[in-house]
């Protein structure tokens, strides 16, 4: 069922339930009419009909978030598709290249860098569809050690300016105060995958040019933040809660260009709640970038960290 039949089901759904509440109502008001004298019979009669039309609303809405399901998960299948399609098509391409004819060994270093990356590509897609799986698994158990947010985090901004071959200056991040330390008690894996996935999106949600500040930051001297701000395409402001529901995508013709599966905020979501955060978004509109903000709770709430963040000047 493409888009524009399920827009169409979607508002049929709709009228149908609007039409049999309004039928349900005047079918209730025509009974406390006919027997407006008989208290009995009208009160069985407002409580059938009102039964009968909360039946009805919750079988519209129902109705209608089954359609908008199905229709996420169609579109995740033809990211997923399109995502594992086109790596595989390049690599068999470059590999039959170098089969069919002889080429030169720069030439032949450059098909393997490409392959290489293709094939990264193939592998990334792969995992974020086995990350997606993990994270809906509600009881997982995982395995947490201490780690401190800031190397954690200039790594992962280090791995994804080699990903996408951009210069220093396209992801920085701002230096913590002096003596100021910032441990979690994480899962490093899925603490990794959750600061990479924000920064790959900092990334392809910036057509016009990757500029992504990053910050870490105590709050209430509890928890770290780690605020991640790009200046790409922007979210409206009625889709900053969606975009952390699983296969979901913003519609738009910009986003239309930009590929994903849409679970990557998912998975993010997913793992700052398994480790006691949180995860926002906030947006200006669209245009006007986006700003992610991930929290953690910190690992020891009595350490020195906070007496540090007491000294420190705001």
């Amino acid at each position: 069922m493409n888009i524009s039949r399920r827009r169409g089901a979607i508002a049929t759904f709709i009228t149908m339930g609007v039409l049999l509440v309004g039928l349900a109502v005047a079918l209730q008001v025509g009974w406390i009419i006919l027997n407006e004298r008989t208290v009995a019979f009208v009160v069985l009669g407002i409580i059938s009909f009102a039964l009968l039309i909360a039946g009805v609303v919750l079988n519209t809405i129902f109705l209608v978030r089954e359609v908008r399901r199905n229709e996420r998960q169609d579109s995740f299948l033809n990211a997923v598709t399109h995502e594992l399609k086109t790596p595989i098509a390049s690599i068999r391409l470059y590999l039959e290249t170098l089969q069919r004819r002889p080429v030169d060994e720069a030439k032949r270093q450059e098909f393997y860098r490409i392959m290489l990356a293709d094939s990264d590509r193939l592998l990334a897609t792969v995992e974020q569809v086995l990350k997606a799986g993990e994270q809906g698994q509600r009881h997982r158990k995982q395995q947490r050690s201490p780690a401190e947010m800031e190397p954690l985090v200039a790594d992962c901004i280090a791995v994804t300016l080699q990903r996408y071959r951009l210069p220093a200056t396209a992801i920085v991040l701002e230096p913590v105060s002096v003596g100021v330390h910032l441990p979690v008690l994480a899962n490093l894996e899925d603490l990794r995958t959750a600061i990479s996935n924000l920064l790959d999106n900092a990334v392809k949600y910036s057509p016009e040019g990757v500029h992504v500040r990053c910050r870490l930051d105590i709050v209430d001297y509890t928890s770290v933040a780690l605020t991640i701000q790009d200046t790409g395409v922007g979210i409206p402001a009625d889709h900053l809660k969606r975009i952390f529901h699983r296969f979901y995508r913003v519609p738009g013709r910009a986003m239309v260009t930009i590929k994903g599966t849409g679970l990557g905020l998912f998975i993010v979501r997913s793992i700052a709640r398994q480790h006691g955060g949180d995860v926002t978004a906030s947006s200006a509109g669209l245009g006007a970038g986006t700003t992610m903000t991930l929290r953690l709770p910190l690992a020891n709430r009595t350490s020195p960290v906070a007496e540090v963040a007491r000294e420190s000047p705001a």
